[in-house]
């Protein structure tokens, strides 16, 4: 049984992570910042935490985070403004990971994009371009930090059925859907093996637990 922690508990994949790792037995706690959300969040069998993580600062977080074993970060701006996507998308999860070595959380996983790199190659005036400037800086400070992480690097997000099925050699455009996006979070959670490795996958014919043990990235 592991604690973990997933900030964006609201979110499309976090949803679907939750029951999840709480079907094998871990406790989940899940970090929303609307209370309306709590229901919703709380028939997945985690447990709703209240918090903004855009506005707490380095010590408030410490306190969302400290007794957990693990922490996910699947939150994000959504696509709103270029501030706010900084805010949240960069600097609030810099926050969470300053905030989880701060606290003695040494594993962190975080749910980014298949391209996410400082060379992005979006252009300044791409609608897109704060969020890949926004992701690839919060990448590379978890990539320097102590922790034990993993970079999960999904394509494009659909709403299909789970296959539980997925590539990472070459997958492609990384087309995906968010309950795979889950179950993969669910098995690096499982798998040591993925500690310090940045992996980047789509729908495919591998199953879950066999792609993520053999990736190399």
């Amino acid at each position: 049984m592991s604690r973990v922690l997933i900030i964006g508990g609201h979110g499309k994949i976090a949803l679907r992570l939750a029951p999840l790792l709480v079907e094998r037995g871990d406790v989940v706690t899940s970090v929303i910042r609307n209370p309306d959300h709590q229901d919703e969040v709380a028939a997945t069998g985690a447990i709703p935490l209240i918090a903004d993580v855009e506005h707490l600062d380095t010590d408030g977080l410490v306190t969302v985070v400290e007794g957990q074993d693990a922490v996910v970060w699947s939150a994000g701006a959504g696509g709103g403004s270029p501030e706010r996507t900084y805010a949240v998308d960069r600097d609030a999860a810099i926050r969470t990971m300053d905030a989880a070595r701060t606290a003695g959380v040494a594993r962190y996983v975080m749910v980014s994009y298949l391209g996410a790199q400082p060379d992005h190659g979006v252009p300044e005036d791409n609608s897109f371009f704060a969020y890949a400037e926004a992701k690839a800086a919060a990448d590379e400070h978890l990539r320097a930090s102590a922790l034990d992480f993993t970079i999960l690097q999904p394509g494009p997000l659909t709403m299909d059925d789970p296959t539980g099925l997925i590539e990472v050699v070459n997958p492609g455009d990384g087309r995906v859907s968010r309950a795979d996006v889950a179950a993969v979070a669910a098995a690096v959670l499982a798998d040591d093996s993925t500690v310090g490795r940045t992996i980047p996958f789509g729908n495919g014919r591998t199953p879950i637990a066999q792609a993520v043990a053999t990736a190399q990235a």
